[in-house]
């Protein structure tokens, strides 16, 4: 994971139609650490977040465009609370650096806080392959 966690910094989003209030270069993705215990039981991981670390393997060129930031599994998670609130802190979600132009008809992108955002593995895998020209989840 080590590896993964130190493979997030450079260029990514869509054409925007203004301006976030505090500019991030590009989007984010926040996922959840591995080995996290709760309510005493554990060690465990994220699956939809893991999906997303396999979706960042099957297509490196990701690494280069979409920051990963990393977050406790315990809430609530400081970074997400201030950028979406306290209701928008569920993992994984991108936080996209601009507002998306066009999205396809069945993605819900939601906004909160000023900024918009895509939660869910396949939403965040269907933003990326319409932004980035990966492939599309099946």
């Amino acid at each position: 994971m080590a590896g993964v966690e130190s493979e997030h910094r450079a260029v990514a989003g869509a054409s925007g139609i203004f301006q976030m209030s505090e500019a991030m270069q590009r989007d984010r993705l926040y996922l959840i650490r591995p080995q996290f215990m709760d309510g005493g039981e554990g060690p465990f991981f994220c699956p939809y977040c893991a999906q997303m670390v396999g979706l960042l393997e099957f297509y490196p060129e990701l690494r280069q465009r979409v920051e990963v930031r990393w977050v406790d599994f315990a809430r609530p998670r400081r970074e997400l609370v201030e950028l979406l609130g306290e209701e928008n802190q569920s993992c994984p979600v991108l936080v996209l650096s601009d507002a998306i132009r066009n999205p396809p008809p069945h993605l819900q992108v939601r906004n909160a806080k000023g900024r918009w955002f895509v939660e869910g593995a396949n939403e965040i895998a269907t933003y990326l392959a319409h932004v980035h020209g990966i492939g599309r989840p099946h």
